[in-house]
């Protein structure tokens, strides 16, 4: 039997790059597939020194008929669909496009992968923001969904479609019911990072403050290194089922800065209420960071924790990185760039 073939969309996302990274450790074959306008973005897998093991294909997810080219060109084994717009505030801006990417083009694969003669297993991302307003103090697989943003909303479109193509055609598809998961290779507009690397940067001098919105939201951060293997497990699993992978524990916003600041030896003190908190760098009497009601979301959800105790019972799974770890890592990793 020859190598495993595993396509990746997104490959030059924060997690898309790490399980490349993990995949071709296992000895597999990648084909990694981006937008063309995201082809010179690939500053992770250079970061990972694997940008010259994997195959990269020009493709929009959105389009139908190039998605079709893949399938007939390659033998594929594996999907993982990592592809999104996956960014929450910008689907409050632009919530069709952020449908079509996140709910549409899952089904797109779906329906691909039906009509295909060989067997394909099948990996949807999906996400803790499909829970939303939930009420339960830890979320699992039997939760109840309550999206609260056009991205949640389209994710949970693209779940409900795994599992009925999963019921209906048989099809060995899943999804991983992820919760927020970090690293030096996350993005600049998500929110662990904009702390990570205007901390560091107001240390170097290169930044005066940071602004921010909801500082008191609480979610599960885990390690995206730690989550991928999780992924990997999922399409290796006798039978396909869905799986919640956090840390099970939770913590603010507030509190990542105050951990980050506590790893820059910087000596700070909170100061204010609502809008007019902000965090004081004692030592040069100025604000470091201050609240922005431009940074709120329309509707926002409060407080994520999540039950991966099904993942660890079945899959053997757990996570290895603390979020003390996760925020040194990142706080590291930044502090090196700069």
């Amino acid at each position: 039997m020859g190598k495993k073939i595993a396509l990746i969309t997104g490959i030059s996302g924060q997690d898309g790059a790490y399980l490349a990274n993990f995949l071709l450790k296992k000895n597999y074959t990648i084909i990694g597939t981006d937008r063309r306008s995201a082809r010179s973005d690939n500053w992770r897998l250079i970061k990972l020194n694997i940008q010259n093991k994997v195959i990269i294909e020009d493709l929009d997810v959105t389009e139908i008929n190039n998605l079709i080219r893949i399938f007939q060109k390659y033998k594929i084994n594996e999907v993982y669909n990592l592809a999104a717009q996956s960014f929450v505030k910008s689907s409050f801006e632009n919530p069709i496009q952020t449908s079509i990417v996140n709910a549409i083009s899952p089904l797109t694969f779906l329906e691909i992968i039906r009509n295909q003669k060989r067997k394909i297993k099948f990996y949807q991302a999906s996400t803790s923001e499909m829970f939303g307003k939930h009420k339960t103090k830890k979320q699992n697989e039997t939760t109840n969904f309550y999206p609260r943003s056009p991205y949640g909303t389209s994710k949970t479109f693209a779940h409900y479609s795994v599992q009925n193509y999963r019921e209906a055609y048989k099809m060995f598809a899943v999804s991983g019911i992820l919760f927020n998961h970090e690293s030096p290779l996350r993005g600049e507009e998500f929110i662990t990072r904009k702390i990570s690397i205007g901390l560091t940067n107001i240390i170097s001098g290169k930044q005066n403050k940071i602004k921010l919105g909801n500082i008191y939201a609480k979610r599960d951060w885990g390690f995206a290194g730690d989550y991928v293997e999780a992924m990997w497990k999922m399409l290796q699993n006798k039978y396909p089922k869905d799986y919640v992978i956090a840390t099970g524990e939770n913590h603010s916003v507030k509190e990542f800065i105050n951990e980050a600041t506590k790893i820059l030896n910087l000596k700070t003190r909170w100061m204010g209420k609502g809008l007019q908190e902000k965090l004081i760098n004692l030592e040069t009497k100025k604000i470091i960071i201050e609240i922005d009601k431009k940074y709120f979301r329309p509707t926002d959800v409060e407080s994520l924790k999540g039950d991966y105790s099904k993942a660890k019972r079945e899959l053997k799974w757990r996570p290895k990185t603390n979020f003390k770890s996760l925020v040194k890592m990142m706080i590291k990793a930044d502090l090196k760039e700069n």
